[in-house]
């Protein structure tokens, strides 16, 4: 066996080498400990609701949130009505993205998984389509039997489901597809029971549900697809005051809608009876939500059209959204 001595300065030395690695393992580990903190600092916290873009950007009619593949947020009545607005992933500000033919006003917009924007125009009888990489809106579906086409729902394969309500008290469902010539092709769908004004629009994860708002009867509904039929119409839930507005699924399947005068998003699990749907209410920042969406790279994010104070707001969520999903199902 070999044995070392070492002198005292070489023990000397060796301790102070031990000092300074020490000194720093201690600061690597604060420095990780504070970024670590800083990260959740700067996480949100989940359906905590805040002001996204400047107040009075739009008008009172502002309507019909939707994301596309890229990420941006398009906002109907920007500035005037008849326009639409953009707002840019990780921005705050909007600007112009297009106008609409004259006379024409848009409500719901949503996206095609080929980058096709639609929007129900329902000043014109309308459903405009803008192609991808264009801003110039055509027409895309027109009928005089439209009342007012307000929200919008879309397949994966394209067809569109318009809900046309005919204030106050009654509307109906469209059911639209795309022909060979790229035109859209239209019918009323038929149902066993007289609807309110129908108002939100969205469909179930597996796209075989449609669920129904009513602006006055303060109900959403659930029917079975069934072609052109609306068929077992389920009562989903109903509510005691205010109206319903726009309204989005998630992943999960439960429903997102929106409650003019309530200041609120409520939560709804459509699988669970009437009396016990409700799960969450979300408080806004304004009090008159006309409509939603989700977005964000991961599809956790909801954008909310506020009416009063003419902005939009946001908040995360636990669960993506199935319209940013099926746009570009590697998002979530």
């Amino acid at each position: 066996m070999i044995v070392i001595s070492m002198t005292k300065f070489q023990r000397k030395a060796l301790g102070r080498n031990r000092q300074k690695l020490a000194f720093a393992s201690a600061l690597s580990c604060l420095a990780a400990l504070s970024f670590l903190s800083g990260a959740l600092a700067e996480e949100p916290t989940l359906f905590e609701s805040h002001q996204l873009t400047p107040s009075g950007e739009y008008t009172q009619g502002i309507e019909g949130p939707a994301v596309d593949a890229a990420g941006a947020l398009f906002v109907v009545n920007f500035g005037r009505q008849g326009t639409i607005g953009k707002v840019k992933p990780g921005e705050s500000r909007s600007e112009l993205f297009a106008t609409l033919p004259p006379g024409s006003i848009g409500n719901g917009i949503r996206f095609d998984r080929e980058g096709r924007m639609f929007i129900a125009d329902y000043k014109k009888h309308n459903v405009l389509v803008i192609e991808p990489g264009e801003s110039t809106a055509k027409i895309y579906f027109h009928s005089d039997r439209f009342h007012q086409p307000n929200d919008l729902a879309i397949t994966g394969d394209g067809t569109l489901f318009a809900s046309d309500p005919r204030f106050p008290h009654s509307g109906q469902i469209w059911r639209i597809v795309r022909g060979a010539d790229g035109k859209g092709s239209g019918e009323i769908m038929s149902s066993e029971r007289s609807m309110g004004a129908t108002n939100g629009i969205d469909l179930s994860p597996d796209g075989a549900t449609l669920y129904v708002s009513e602006a006055d009867t303060r109900e959403v509904w659930a029917y079975r697809l069934d072609g052109t039929k609306l068929a077992s119409p389920r009562l989903v839930k109903k509510f005691d005051g205010g109206e319903l507005d726009g309204l989005r699924t998630d992943l999960d399947g439960k429903i997102y809608v929106a409650r003019p005068l309530n200041g609120k998003i409520a939560v709804l699990a459509p699988d669970k009876p009437a009396e016990a749907a409700l799960v969450r209410e979300i408080t806004l920042r304004g009090n008159e939500p006309t409509n939603l969406t989700f977005g964000g790279p991961d599809g956790k994010s909801v954008f909310v059209t506020q009416r009063q104070g003419r902005f939009i707001e946001s908040f995360r969520v636990d669960r993506a959204g199935r319209e940013p999903c099926l746009q570009a199902p590697g998002r979530c």
